[in-house]
């Protein structure tokens, strides 16, 4: 019985939202599932995924929180 944890940033796939809709946390597991099914012939129904929310500021990159190198990135595209 696999369990896959999936963490996320805890925002919005557009400025006004700040969230994950059911809808794309429907299609994280379902495409993990079937990832798990085409790889190691684990049955859908056996296959357990959970997803972890985690709050942007919670979420670094590159040693930097990740709202800061994002807009480092956004700076560095611009120049």
């Amino acid at each position: 019985m696999p369990i896959v944890t999936v963490q996320v940033t805890r925002e919005g796939t557009t400025p006004d939202r700040n969230s994950v809709t059911a809808e794309e946390k429907a299609a994280i597991i379902k495409g993990v599932s079937e990832v798990l099914l085409d790889v190691l012939n684990k049955p859908l129904e056996s296959t357990y995924v959970v997803i972890e929310e985690v709050d942007l500021d919670n979420w670094g990159w590159g040693g930097l929180p990740t709202a800061q190198y994002r807009r480092q990135r956004a700076a560095a595209a611009r120049s």
